[in-house]
C-alpha cells in the first residue's frame, strides 16, 4: 500500500520499521571530500526522500553522512538509515563494528541493519544459526536496530530460503529492467510483508544514466531509466535506490516522486517495442534465460553470460556489457565466477536448450565481444 505522510510525500511499507519514500539515497557515489554529500542530502530531503543507504564498506560514506546530517541538523523523524554489516565476523568484532557505525552516523540506533551480501549458504546459516543470530538478536533486543534485513547477489533459492525463514523485515536485491529473475522473489517477500529495496536500477541495472543511441529510440517516448524505475515502482517494490554524485542526479527523484502508480498505456507500449526490437536484433540467437541449460559441467552461467550479450546485441549496451563481464572471476562471491571461454564444447546444453541455440558458439561470441582487462568493483 502506497501512503502520503502529513506533508504530502509518498511513503510504502518497509517491513516492520517505518515506511520509506519510492527513492533511497545511496551514498557509496559521492566520497570525494566530506562536504560532497551535505548538498545532495539537502535536495534529496526536499524533494521528499526520507531513507539513506549507507555501509561501512563503503569507505568514508558513513562518517560523511553522519557530518550531513549534523551541519543540515536535520530532525532524526525526518530520516531513516539503514547500513550493513558483513557476514562470517564474530560476535565480538561484529558489535565493535555496529557501535562504530553508530558513532559515524551520529545516532542512538539504525532504523533497519542488513546482513550485507548474504550471497552463499554459509552466510545464511551464519545468520540463522551461528555468530551472527546471537549477534543481529542482542542487537534487537538493545534496541540499537528496529529491524534485521539482508542484501544478497545470491541465486534465486537462496534468497528465497531467507525469505522464507522469518528473520528478516527487508530484503535488498537486484530488480532490473533487464535483469528481472529475480521479480518474482520481490512479490513474495511484499505478499509476506517484507520491505524490498531495489539495489541501483541505474548502474548495475544497465549504466541507464548514460545509454546507448539504440536504446533511447527503443524506449521512446521516454527516458531509458525514466522507464526503467517506472517499471519497479508500477510493481510495488518498496523503494529504489539512487546513488547521487552530485545533487542534479537526483532529477529522476523529483520528477518520479508521484508516479508510482500503474504503468500506463504510452508505458506499456514503450516496453513492448524495446521487446520487439531487441528480438528483431538478436533474431534466433536470442537467450530466453529460461535456465533450462543448467547445469554445466565447467560451471558456466550460461544464462547470465549469455544475458549480457542479448543487452550488447539486442539494445547496444555494451559498455554495461563489458563492465559487468569484466567482473568474472574478480569479484569473489559477489558475482559470477567462470567466464564464457572455459566452455569445452562438451554438448550437454544442447539438448536441453528448448529453443535449439548453438549455445558454446554463442558463449564463444560473448567472450570476443566483451572480454576486457579485469576491473576492480567501486567497493572492495
Amino acid at each position: 500500500m502506497t501512503t502520503a505522510n502529513p506533508e504530502g510525500a509518498v511513503r510504502r511499507p518497509f517491513g516492520r520499521s517505518a515506511p520509506v519514500s519510492p527513492f533511497t539515497l545511496g551514498t557509496m557515489r559521492a566520497l570525494e571530500k566530506p562536504d560532497q554529500l551535505e548538498p545532495i542530502v539537502a535536495r534529496y530531503l526536499a524533494a521528499g526522500g526520507n531513507h539513506v543507504e549507507t555501509a561501512p564498506a563503503y569507505g568514508p560514506a558513513q562518517r560523511y553522512l553522519g557530518r550531513a546530517l549534523r551541519r543540515l541538523a536535520v530532525p532524526r523523524s525526518a530520516f531513516s538509515v539503514t547500513s550493513k554489516l558483513l557476514p562470517g565476523v564474530g560476535i565480538e568484532e561484529g558489535w565493535t563494528q555496529l557501535q562504530q557505525t553508530l558513532d559515524h552516523l551520529g545516532l542512538e540506533r539504525l532504523d533497519n541493519l542488513a546482513v550485507h551480501g548474504l550471497n552463499r549458504a554459509e552466510h545464511l546459516e551464519w545468520a540463522l544459526e551461528g555468530a551472527g543470530a546471537e549477534l543481529l538478536q542482542r542487537a534487537l533486543e538493545q534496541n540499537l536496530v528496529g529491524q534485521i534485513g539482508f542484501s544478497s547477489h545470491g541465486d534465486p533459492d537462496l534468497i528465497g530460503r531467507a525469505l522464507d525463514s522469518g528473520r528478516f523485515g527487508f530484503a535488498s536485491l537486484h530488480l532490473h529492467l533487464f535483469d528481472p529473475r529475480r521479480l518474482p522473489l520481490a512479490a513474495r517477500a511484499l505478499t509476506a510483508g517484507l520491505g524490498v529495496m531495489a539495489i541501483s536500477p541505474a548502474d548495475k541495472g544497465g549504466l541507464l544514466h548514460q545509454p546507448s543511441p539504440e536504446l533511447v529510440d527503443d524506449c521512446q517516448p521516454f527516458h531509458p531509466l525514466e522507464l526503467a524505475y517506472r517499471v519497479l515502482l508500477a510493481a510495488g517494490i518498496s523503494t529504489l535506490t539512487v546513488g547521487a554524485s552530485r545533487p542534479e542526479d537526483l532529477i529522476w527523484v523529483e520528477t518520479l516522486a508521484e508516479r508510482v502508480g500503474p504503468l500506463t498505456a504510452q508505458e506499456q507500449r514503450s516496453l513492448e517495442r524495446l521487446r520487439q526490437r531487441r528480438q528483431a536484433r538478436l533474431g534466433d540467437s536470442q537467450c530466453h534465460q529460461c535456465r533450462a541449460c543448467l547445469p554445466c559441467p565447467q560451471e558456466v552461467p550460461i544464462p547470465e553470460l549469455l544475458r549480457l550479450r542479448n543487452l550488447a546485441v539486442g539494445h547496444g549496451m555494451e559498455a554495461h556489457a563489458r563492465e559487468r563481464y569484466g567482473m568474472v572471476g574478480q569479484a569473489g562471491h559477489w558475482f559470477e565466477t567462470v567466464a564464457a571461454d572455459a566452455c569445452r564444447r562438451c554438448n550437454d546444453c544442447l539438448p536441453r536448450c528448448p529453443h535449439g541455440l548453438p549455445i558454446p558458439d554463442l558463449l564463444a561470441d560473448t567472450h570476443r565481444r566483451l572480454a576486457a582487462p579485469p576491473r576492480r568493483r567501486l567497493w572492495g
